[in-house]
């Protein structure tokens, strides 16, 4: 009873659509930041090393190189502040955490591309 309700409540404030993206893939993630009145959207991308949650709890790990230091970042899926997931590449990964790619540097923290079959429409 208690989580049908929570569940009801929930789905208010759920994004009707999210993007596909998988662990491994490399996204931009448009991010509307507020400066005073003023506000404007920036972009973080870099390779998602974790998803975690369901409902409005999901959250997601994006982690990029810059200046030769790690920055990672956790963004909530269904936030306002995160106005848009754009896949950019997609990663093949056969771990859920990708935790191990904070050890690498340089080529070592590129992953192998995915494939992806293409269909005909014949």
């Amino acid at each position: 009873m208690k989580t049908e309700l929570l569940k009801s409540v929930e789905k208010k404030s759920l994004k009707s659509q999210t993007p596909y993206f998988e662990v491994g893939d490399t996204v931009d993630v448009h991010c509307k930041i507020e400066e005073g009145s003023k506000s404007r959207i920036q972009i973080f991308s870099g390779t998602v090393i974790a998803r975690k949650g369901s409902g409005t709890n999901e959250t997601f790990t994006v982690r990029r190189i810059v200046n030769d230091e790690g920055v990672e970042r956790i963004f909530p899926l269904h936030s306002p502040s995160v106005v848009d997931v754009k896949p950019v590449r997609s990663g093949k990964a056969r771990r859920a955490k990708l935790y191990y790619l904070r050890d690498r540097t340089g080529k070592g923290v590129k992953l192998s591309q995915r494939r992806t079959e293409h269909t005909t429409g014949a």
